[in-house]
């Protein structure tokens, strides 16, 4: 049994160089430890470790046989090896693609063979494989009166592979950079990072293992590309309606089922300032469980800038939200043909059976609350776009006219 096996990285190390910058010569990361333990000198006096140290990636977001299972006294390493070596490879590739995502150009260079499943089956097996998603596995398990040994736990964290692939397709999708911020991202020991402004740090939702569930309203997923990009993924009802409570339940939260992804609905171009950024990486660390890592010793300190106590006011209370003036109502998507013949869903993944199928469409409720938030956002951000998709063959728009900004200033009296 190979020892290379045996070293389990739970953040690979192709993953930790993205946040280095380019041209660094020393490969290494400014690693923090929330809990450095004690040493006793000499004198026998208690000192604390220095909490940060200079380490290369082989030895950050890394535990000796941590994926290594044990059967009737002998090791396997099959779960390293066989399971998150096809992972690892597909999602290195689907990361980079999306790293370099542009509408503008119509791609990003060369394309993995399916990068959107390549990357929701990465994010997702990345927000289980690690201390903090192994360690809400076991609690699941004590919970329901079930085995929480070791072995079994990594049984279900493969079979949970893709928990939130529905979800997240299903989400409004932007992708936005730091190339206009001095201080960069930075990544931590559970880099697949939810926020929802209803469940601070020290909130119900957050203590021990736990985060708020993705299927929430108002939880955003944010997963750090590399340095300089983010993707966030936020819930289509919460973009619709962001009036109603962060903590009730998305339309159709089942994630046992198909999905279907709208890439030109994507938002790029949205350039974070430097709050914006030290505000998602205080979210970041906040969420962690132990560890967190930069390419600079100052950017581990977010909260040097970053209040806990406005966690739920970040960005105007819309720090992670896309701009709802490129969202639209409806959203069924039909099809016909080929082997399993026609069919259809809608914007939350209900079929025509479903019967709740196009419910909110046909209610006119989101409507009103997405064309109230429409004028709020307008109001608060102004003409221009935070971020463009690609519609009907056209980029989007940078900056509405002087027209369409009072029309939308015009809807959050309207539909109060």
């Amino acid at each position: 049994m190979g020892a290379q096996y045996r070293h389990n990285h739970y953040v690979p190390v192709w993953y930790q160089k993205r946040f280095l910058p380019p041209g660094q010569i020393n490969q290494e990361l400014q690693y923090l430890d929330f809990q450095p333990g004690f040493f006793i000198d000499g004198r026998g006096v208690r000192h604390e470790k220095r909490a940060v140290k200079r380490l290369g990636f082989k030895f950050c977001f890394a535990q000796d046989d941590f994926y290594t299972v044990n059967l009737q006294g002998v090791d396997y390493t099959q779960v390293e090896q066989t399971f998150f070596g096809p992972i690892d490879s597909n999602g290195r590739d689907a990361v980079a693609f999306w790293d370099s995502f542009d509408h503008r150009t119509g791609d990003s260079g060369k394309k993995p063979d399916d990068p959107f499943n390549d990357l929701m089956l990465y994010m997702s097996t990345q927000k289980l494989r690690t201390p903090k998603g192994l360690g809400w596995l076991t609690e699941q398990a004590r919970l329901r009166g079930r085995s929480d040994d070791k072995n079994m736990m990594l049984r279900a964290m493969i079979d949970l592979r893709s928990l939130h692939n529905a979800v997240w397709t299903e989400s409004v999708w932007q992708i936005a950079d730091a190339d206009q911020s001095q201080t960069k991202f930075i990544v931590s020991d559970h880099p697949v990072t939810v926020y929802n402004k209803r469940c601070g740090p020290r909130s119900q939702w957050c203590r021990g293992y736990n985060d708020p569930e993705i299927w929430l309203q108002g939880t955003h997923t944010i997963f750090p590309l590399s340095l300089n990009k983010i993707s966030i993924l936020t819930n289509l009802s919460w973009v619709r309606n962001p009036y109603q409570s962060p903590v009730g339940t998305r339309p159709h939260p089942n994630p046992y089922r198909g999905a279907i992804f709208n890439m030109t609905k994507i938002q790029t171009l949205r350039h974070l300032s430097e709050e914006e950024v030290r505000q998602i990486n205080f979210i970041m660390k906040s969420r962690a469980l132990r560890y967190i890592a930069a390419a600079k010793e100052e950017w581990l300190y977010p909260e040097t800038f970053v209040s806990k106590s406005d966690w739920n006011t970040y960005g105007r209370g819309y720090l992670l939200m896309p701009d709802p003036r490129a969202i639209a109502i409806g959203g069924t998507v039909m099809w016909g043909g080929g082997k399993g013949g026609p069919g259809a869903l809608d914007e939350y993944g209900r079929p025509p059976w479903h019967p709740e199928f196009e419910k909110e469409s046909k209610s006119f409720l989101e409507a009103k609350t997405l064309y109230r938030f429409q004028g709020e956002f307008a109001r608060l951000f102004g003409p221009y776009r935070r971020g463009q998709s690609f519609d009907l063959g056209d980029r989007g728009i940078e900056k509405d006219s002087d027209e369409l900004h009072a029309y939308h200033l015009s809807l959050e009296e309207k539909f109060k």
